[in-house]
């Protein structure tokens, strides 16, 4: 049965475990001390994942990781080769979850979309939802079935600097909506060596779009309301530090039932390169 939506329950899964057509990837990415990444193997393997579940590897495996900026979406051609080691064919069902607030499910799940799947959904919840229900958990690795991926890269999934430049200049119309914590937005905790957020920006951080306990996406009508300053129908372009957490404002723009919606893969950590680039607090 293909997913009934963007989004799929703890009991939808349970009930679709084991078929012959369906991938479960666990996503999880581990943040470490001093602001870097690993990927959850530890995690997966010692601690449990969903029965069946393959592990996604989003550092080496489902980005470039010979691009400039970390997390960069890779070709065609790898997206292509690692899908299909991951079990993934242009007929499968994929679920995907990891373990923390959904953003590294989303990116995979954004990922899968601009390369031509569809049906794909994010496990709403997550790991976290799944095991506050009590619901069975495997551990070990679960070696992937190899299939044949063929992916049509499709336009409007992503934006470029240049797209984000115009928008922030006017020259073309949109929103900018930027996903990382507020106090970061305003440059209160800065990251990077150059703080604050790309001008004309609205701050809808990705944690706020999250129940903090289920780690569930919030009800329609209060992501409407957290969305509202996006809620037109003008084009919309979200970024974060590095085209993650702006994938979970896109999953639930699309709850919503957004379609003109694009993310800056290069984000901040583009942007903030740039020396010429502003940035600004206000």
């Amino acid at each position: 049965m293909p997913v009934p939506g963007p989004l799929v329950s703890t009991q939808w899964l349970a009930d679709h475990l084991g078929g012959e057509n369906l991938v479960v990837l666990d996503a999880t990415v581990l943040s470490v001390e001093g602001g870097g990444h690993v990927a959850g193997d530890e995690e997966y393997l010692v601690h449990g994942h969903v029965p069946g579940a393959y592990s996604a590897d989003l550092i080496e495996q489902f980005s470039d990781p010979e691009a400039p900026f970390s997390f960069t979406r890779p070709s065609r051609e790898r997206f292509e080769r690692v899908a299909g080691e991951h079990g993934i064919s242009n007929e499968t069902t994929v679920v995907v979850y990891d373990t923390a607030f959904g953003a590294w499910a989303s990116r995979l799940w954004w990922l899968l979309r601009s390369f031509g799947h569809d049906d794909v959904a994010v496990l709403d919840g997550g790991l976290t939802r799944w095991r506050l229900e009590g619901r069975e958990l495997e551990t070990g690795y679960v070696a992937p079935v190899a299939r044949t991926f063929v992916a049509e890269e499709r336009a409007g999934f992503w934006a470029d600097k240049r797209d984000v430049d115009e928008v922030a200049a006017g020259i073309r119309a949109g929103a900018l909506v930027c996903a990382v914590p507020a106090k970061e937005f305003s440059g209160e905790a800065p990251v990077r060596r150059r703080a604050g957020h790309i001008p004309g920006s609205v701050s809808v951080p990705a944690r706020s779009l999250i129940d903090p306990e289920t780690r569930r996406l919030l009800d329609p009508a209060v992501l409407a309301e957290r969305l509202g300053p996006v809620a037109s129908d003008e084009p919309v372009i979200l970024y974060c530090a590095a085209g993650i957490a702006a994938t979970a404002g896109a999953l639930a723009l699309t709850v919503l039932g957004r379609t003109n919606i694009s993310v800056y893969d290069g984000s901040l950590n583009e942007w903030a390169a740039d020396p010429d680039a502003a940035l600004t607090f206000s």
